[in-house]
């Protein structure tokens, strides 16, 4: 009796279609930064049905993708240029943003909603090594993949293997996912309290929106641009494409 065949990973099953994100959204699976774990297991810890989830799955795959991109489907310097274009200038846009809206509100109301204050200073350490890994990233690492996709040589590395300044990107990418965990715990899931007033509704919701827009952004380059970079190089370095 021949074995089982295991289940994708989560990132695998949104990398093929981008809009099964939306499953993994609705039912709180990380598949940005947890994007490696299977889905049975991923089930598992969440205390879901695998059967259920697949066919959630399926019924999305029916739906209009309503603007998601085939990361899948870029060539290497393409897929660069549109995290660049679409969530590096999103972040450097939002985050002096959020950060006004949380200045506001942790003033106003941090003494009557004390959490305020704690997600203010969670927020300015993500912002600050965010903007770090965002120019690290646009500088250094998009450069040397995009080298990649230009030619048939492999390209001589200050730093080795493309691999190790993709494992510093990934480990900063689990980073900028607890901080985002750490938002949603302290704002009960962006649920305004009763009394809040329009501001800081706006915060809540704009903290929501950067959630929503990390996890694509994270996913594409964990489970979508650096494995195909990784693959490129090796690629490269064996010859294959001579």
């Amino acid at each position: 009796m021949s074995e089982p065949k295991p289940y994708p990973t989560i990132g695998e099953l949104v990398r093929n279609h981008p809009v099964r994100s939306r499953v993994f959204e609705r039912l709180g699976i990380d598949y940005c930064c947890g994007g490696k774990i299977p889905l049975d297991a991923a089930c598992t810890q969440h205390g879901l049905d695998v059967a259920a989830v697949l066919e959630m799955l399926a019924e999305v795959e029916q739906t209009n993708d309503d603007g998601l991109v085939d990361a899948d489907a870029m060539e290497l310097a393409e897929l660069a240029d549109h995290i660049e274009r679409t969530h590096h200038a999103y972040l450097k846009d939002e985050l002096p943003r959020i950060a006004a809206l949380l200045e506001k509100v942790s003033s106003v109301h941090g003494a009557r909603e004390t959490r305020l204050v704690a997600i203010r200073e969670t927020f300015l350490s993500f912002q600050a090594e965010l903007s770090q890994h965002m120019m690290k990233e646009e500088q250094v690492l998009f450069p040397m993949i995009r080298a990649l996709d230009q030619s048939d040589e492999p390209p001589a590395f200050h730093c080795g293997s493309l691999a190790n300044p993709i494992r510093v990107m990934e480990d900063e990418h689990d980073n900028a996912g607890a901080a985002m965990a750490a938002f949603r715990r302290l704002t009960d899931d962006y649920a305004p309290p009763e009394w809040a007033c329009n501001t800081l509704h706006a915060t809540y919701d704009a903290l929501a929106r950067l959630e929503a827009d990390m996890h694509q952004h994270v996913h594409k380059e964990n489970n979508v641009l650096f494995p195909k970079a990784i693959a490129r190089e090796r690629q490269l370095a064996s010859g294959a494409v001579r």
